[in-house]
């Protein structure tokens, strides 16, 4: 009964409904106190309604259950990067890449908090992994070359921005990214165009990218 009400749970969660989707996840948690995937999954409900403190909770105690369990570890560190805790954020995906060489989502994250906080040639090993992966999502190519565009390396930064904004054409952090790499490159207009549709798109995206260190 404690898988059944599981997966029911999945299901609801899959629907956004996670009300009910929690409500199974407890059923499946009172039946078996030791099955971690439910503590996990209703963990990942609640991080989804945004009461971070509980998810918290059950991912450490999914975790505590089950030590080898990748996916409990990249879910809390989505939590922690809510909490904007970059440091256990990294931790915590790295955990999840020992476990499991090909989790994407792990990947994915190292690869937007290495590219945003400083260590370019980290952040395209792990961006490079993610895609590898099967990560070929806009935000993943658009960590990529931020981490190529703060080391300096334009055309790989541009390219990366095209294929982000292939998948996501209104991706402003992509748009802003790609008009600095082209302005750096002696590409003006086409540059400020750029710019331009970002800010379009977000009024505030230039303060981001100063906060990674791009003016």
């Amino acid at each position: 009964m404690a898988i059944a009400h599981n997966n029911r749970g999945i299901a609801y969660a899959a629907k956004a409904d996670y009300d009910r989707a929690i409500a199974d996840f407890d059923a499946a948690i009172d039946i078996d106190p030791s099955f971690a995937k439910p503590v996990n999954n209703r963990g990942a409900a609640r991080l989804r309604t945004g009461d971070y403190d509980a998810a918290m909770e059950d991912f450490d105690r999914a975790i505590a259950l089950q030590p080898a369990y990748p996916g409990a570890f990249v879910n809390r560190a989505e939590v922690w990067l809510k909490k904007g805790d970059l440091v256990r954020a990294e931790s915590d995906y790295a955990a999840a890449t020992r476990l499991n060489a090909d989790i994407e989502g792990a990947w994915s994250g190292l690869c937007w908090i290495r590219a945003s906080t400083g260590d370019p040639q980290g952040a395209v090993e792990a961006c490079d992994r993610a895609i590898g992966s099967g990560a070929h999502t806009a935000a993943t190519y658009d960590s990529r070359a931020l981490a190529h565009l703060k080391a300096g390396r334009t055309d790989a930064a541009i390219a990366d921005y095209d294929a982000a904004l292939r998948i996501d054409p209104a991706f402003a952090a992509a748009l802003y990214g790609r008009g600095r790499a082209k302005i750096s490159r002696g590409e003006t207009a086409s540059g400020e165009a750029d710019v331009a549709a970002a800010k379009a798109v977000r009024s505030d995206i230039g303060e981001e990218f100063a906060r990674y260190g791009v003016r």
